[in-house]
């Protein structure tokens, strides 16, 4: 076996450099675990379009151990069940499992502000890299984690015997926590999720931290902390930008099919007060989440090249159809929700606000509902998923039938 003491010494320290490094425990962590023994049986890398799969059997040791150290996102599984030992050439998939890019672990584990002898539970194994590293800074039985995926799990599971600890992996939905294992003083999630399940915030401590990055886009989503109050409810803020695979339970379908039978009958047409391309850029994406709900952001093309853009929400039957002219773009709508109406509004506020970036939003959860708001006013919302600016204060609420 490659002794990689020198890579993990490197890694650390570009960590430092980066800033996601930056108290003397976790570098000591980063600096003990070893990042390849959490990728057997393989990575896939991108390679024009596919996936290339790479085997630490099948691969030059120093061009493993390269890998292995990189500072980027490493995908080891495709489709829910494809590891790379399976294949021998470049294959086409959608990413899985992975080990994410060590930047935004170490950042993200750094932001839970640990203390010793605090119990956490890790929602998203994935290959316990990050699990180890939890391990090293509090103890192997200080922490729990959870995996969906039998065979994800069994796989960290092996790799964390391997370091030498033997931690609390639990085969499961995460969204529903670990009861058995509370109350927690920490809970992180390394997957992404629409809100907060209130199970979690249920097995936290009055006082305890909740890490996690809610959304449905992968380029609009929020790292959320809040911590959890006396009386069950838990109020924070996005402390940044971070974006990873969603939740299995929660995966969103992609929009297929024909898309101008979708399209086909609209209730109104206009021209847009701002641009829909703005929705190209986080925060904007990320406020099209709260004002519209389950709305997929889809681009396509005619047989002739013309770009089309539209916003579909399935659930609930609904549509935005862009199209650009001379003096900007038109919108056409369908269904029973005007879907770039409340876009268009929540986008309008923000820039009558100033534009703020996302380390602006705040939020509140309940038992019932997620409340988010940009500036100090308090303003009390009226209906469900729905906002309400006045140029000092944005507010948004969705409310919940069913909670986990």
């Amino acid at each position: 076996m490659t002794d990689t003491a020198h890579e993990r010494r490197s890694l650390a320290g570009q960590l430092v450099q980066a800033g996601a490094l930056k108290t003397p425990a976790w570098r000591a962590a980063v600096e003990s675990v070893p990042r390849e023994l959490f990728l057997n049986p393989g990575v896939f890398l991108p390679e024009g379009g596919l996936w290339r799969p790479m085997t630490a059997v099948d691969t030059d040791s120093a061009e493993w151990t390269r890998t292995a150290y990189s500072l980027d996102t490493l995908t080891t599984q495709l489709d829910g069940h494809l590891t790379a030992d399976q294949v021998s050439e470049p294959v086409v998939g959608l990413p899985t499992s992975s080990s994410t890019m060590p930047a935004l672990v170490v950042s993200m584990i750094e932001s839970l502000d640990v203390e010793d002898g605090h119990q956490v539970l890790e929602i998203g194994t994935g290959t316990g890299y990050s699990t180890a590293l939890m391990c090293h800074r509090l103890g192997e039985d200080n922490v729990t984690t959870v995996e969906v995926d039998p065979e994800v799990a069994t796989r960290a599971d092996a790799a964390l015997e391997t370091v030498g600890y033997s931690t609390w992996t639990v085969t499961g939905d995460g969204l529903l926590g670990h009861p058995q294992r509370a109350p927690y003083d920490r809970v992180i999630a390394t997957c992404l999720v629409k809100r907060i399940p209130y199970a979690w915030i249920r097995q936290t401590k009055p006082g305890g931290i909740i890490l996690a990055t809610i959304g449905s886009w992968a380029n609009g989503s929020g790292l959320a902390k809040v911590t959890v109050n006396e009386d069950g409810t838990a109020e924070g803020r996005i402390i940044g930008k971070a974006s990873f695979m969603q939740a299995r339970s929660q995966a969103v379908v992609p929009v297929a099919g024909d898309l101008s039978a979708r399209v086909a009958y609209a209730d109104s047409e206009r021209q847009t007060k701002v641009s829909p391309l703005m929705l190209d850029e986080w925060m904007p994406a990320f406020l099209t989440q709260l004002a519209a709900p389950g709305a997929q952001l889809v681009r396509a093309a005619t047989s002739e090249g013309a770009q089309l853009f539209y916003l579909f929400d399935p659930e609930r039957e609904s549509f935005a159809e862009f199209t650009a002219d001379g003096a900007g773009w038109r919108v056409r709508q369908g269904g029973p929700v005007a879907l770039w109406d409340n876009v268009e509004e929540a986008l309008t506020a923000w820039q009558g606000a100033g534009s703020p970036d996302i380390t602006s939003v705040r939020l509140h959860v309940t038992d019932r509902c997620h409340t988010y708001w940009i500036g100090g006013q308090q303003i009390t919302t009226r209906t469900s998923s729905h906002w309400i600016g006045d140029g000092s204060a944005l507010r948004w609420q969705h409310r919940l039938v069913a909670h986990p």
